[in-house]
């Protein structure tokens, strides 16, 4: 047997191995009252800390009962739709205010407004030589792992990398701000290089354009945007900016922060987090569902041919076979997600404008019909409804950005919400995260090597 061979053989050996000493019986969540993914059975989270920065309101309790609600979404006590309000009724651009917002808690003057956004644009330079031997000598198939990669590497060119007072912390915070549409844009643009021989173009950001604005610039050959695009897509990192303490990246930004280490090193864990499908990587399952329900569906107007093809998804006949209709559902919201509504609004608008109406009908029968599907066919404790990822995929898609780009887009928003947590982690003090896990192992005798089987 060659070697190759054999190590073939080996790895399925301990696989098998493996997933049969980890599979715990599901009775026994029950038995010892485990609240799995830190969730009770009528979905609330176990409450496992106190944030200012964002609340997520989907429920009420009426006489010890929980009551579904239309969702809420605010930012330092102030609603989404004040804010997205706010700043699209003076035609401003709004994520440099609703970053300003998350950090240090009040909205911006004018001039301080000006600032925040002339300390960004100082901040976006990449140190030097960064592109070349942090990106292009280490392409990655996965920007999210090309961006985690980097901002481990941003620590390398810190003097001040481990410190962790306030100052310091807000200084490296507005540093990866800015630097993150530079590191997801040029990631992307290295991987298509180097794995799809496609022409390397690297384009400088520009100083007097907003995040929104220089991403468009950066990612397009000809640098060229309608003025409708970039306000689609800087509302789209507003609305991805921040979503409570407990959704899993941010979590795990105040996990990795409780024990002491650096930024770069939560900043990255909070990537890793995102990175996965059940979390920041959901919307461009969303585009991929209904490139593949296009090619399976001959009328897009038949409720009937839609309705058939949403069921043999849950019976898992579908798509990816997961059972799961994508950006249908949301572990807290269930009647709204206020998030989907604004960017659905956008999404209308863009759609008008680029030529993707019938494609929009299409997710608009889908939204109204999936989740009737699914109270149907499964047993739910909850209502469910579109999610921020049904339209954000669909707004993607019409922008031009490659399905590449979906995910880390998400975190050129989200590390906003990261580092104000961070910061608030840090700042209360508080003891290292540690959850506790209880052992059902039997106890066993330690057996001589002489003495054991061949397994």
């Amino acid at each position: 047997m060659d070697r190759k061979t054999k190590q073939k053989e080996l790895i399925n050996k301990y696989s098998k191995m493996a997933e049969k000493c980890s599979r715990i019986d599901p009775e026994l969540y029950t038995k010892y009252e485990v609240k799995r993914g830190l969730r009770d059975i009528s979905g609330r989270g176990v409450l496992a800390g106190l944030t200012e920065i964002g609340e997520v309101h989907a429920y009420i309790i009426d006489e010890g009962e929980m009551v579904p609600v239309p969702g809420r979404l605010l930012y330092r006590g102030i609603d989404i739709n004040d804010i997205v309000n706010g700043f699209t009724s003076e035609n401003r651009f709004g994520f440099e205010e609703t970053a300003y917002l998350l950090l240090f808690g009040e909205l911006p003057c004018s001039e301080e407004l000006n600032d925040f956004r002339n300390l960004l644009s100082d901040y976006r330079k990449l140190p030097e030589s960064f592109v070349e031997d942090a990106i292009m000598k280490l392409p990655s198939r996965d920007v999210m792992n090309l961006l985690s990669r980097s901002v481990l590497a941003l620590y390398s060119f810190d003097k001040r990398a481990d410190d962790i007072s306030i100052d310091n912390l807000i200084r490296q915070s507005v540093r990866l701000i800015a630097q993150m549409p530079l590191l997801a844009v040029y990631g992307y643009q290295v991987l298509t290089h180097y794995f799809h021989n496609k022409s390397l173009v690297i384009h400088s950001p520009k100083p007097e354009y907003g995040t929104a604005e220089n991403i468009l610039h950066l990612l397009r050959p000809d640098c060229s945007f309608t003025e409708l695009e970039a306000t689609v897509l800087d509302l789209a990192l507003v609305l991805h900016a921040e979503h409570g303490g407990g959704n899993n990246s941010t979590f795990a930004t105040h996990v990795i922060t409780s024990s002491g280490t650096d930024t770069y090193s939560s900043i990255s864990a909070s990537l890793c987090s995102l990175k996965g499908p059940r979390h920041g990587g959901a919307n461009v399952k969303v585009v991929q569902m209904f490139e593949d329900m296009k090619k399976h569906i001959k009328d897009w107007n038949s409720e009937n041919e839609i309705s058939n093809y949403l069921l043999d998804i849950l019976d898992r006949k579908a798509f990816d076979r997961s059972g799961l209709i994508y950006g249908v559902g949301h572990a807290v919201y269930s009647i709204s997600d206020p998030r989907a509504i604004i960017l659905k609004q956008y999404a209308e608008k863009l759609a008008k404008e680029a030529g993707f109406e019938e494609e929009f009908r299409l997710y608009e029968k889908v939204e109204k019909l999936a989740p009737q599907i699914i109270a149907e066919k499964r047993k739910m404790y909850k209502g469910v409804s579109v999610n921020v990822d049904f339209y954000s995929g669909l707004v993607y898609r019409i922008l031009n950005i490659p399905e590449e780009l979906f995910t880390p887009l998400f975190a050129v928003a989200r590390v906003v919400g990261w580092c104000a947590h961070r910061i608030e982690e840090l700042v209360n003090n508080g003891k290292i995260i540690r959850p506790a896990y209880k052992s059902i192992a039997p106890h066993r005798q330690y057996i001589p090597i002489e003495k054991r089987g061949r397994g």
